[in-house]
């Protein structure tokens, strides 16, 4: 079952839908390019989600199954939720307590 999947599960349609509205309004904060995860784009996602919670990321080109694959591998890697994958963009959300409001995401487009 993919990470998207179990994702839904532990949120409610309405905050799917309402990270769904934020993370349209994103820019992708990580390019992944064909070097794939390196340390060093470990370290920036570590730090884009410990700072903004809810991050776009851009992934290496692939098969539709290649890049759901590696954004679930992705999630994983960095304890986050897949939020939603189309095409080469994925939504990842780690919730921080002690987030920065002025970087958070979730706080900067709260209703």
């Amino acid at each position: 079952m993919s990470t998207a999947k179990n994702t839904r599960k532990t949120l409610d349609s309405t905050e799917v839908r309402r990270l769904k509205g934020i993370g349209h309004e994103l820019k992708p904060v990580v390019t992944i390019g064909n070097k794939g995860l390196t340390e060093s784009v470990l370290e920036e996602l570590e730090r884009a989600l410990n700072d903004h919670e809810l991050i776009k990321i851009k992934n290496p080109p692939g098969t539709k199954e290649e890049r759901d694959a590696f954004s679930d591998d992705l999630a994983a890697k960095t304890g986050a939720q897949l939020i939603h994958s189309i095409g080469r963009m994925a939504l990842l959300l780690r919730r921080n307590p002690n987030a920065n409001p002025k970087l958070s995401n979730l706080s900067r487009y709260s209703d």
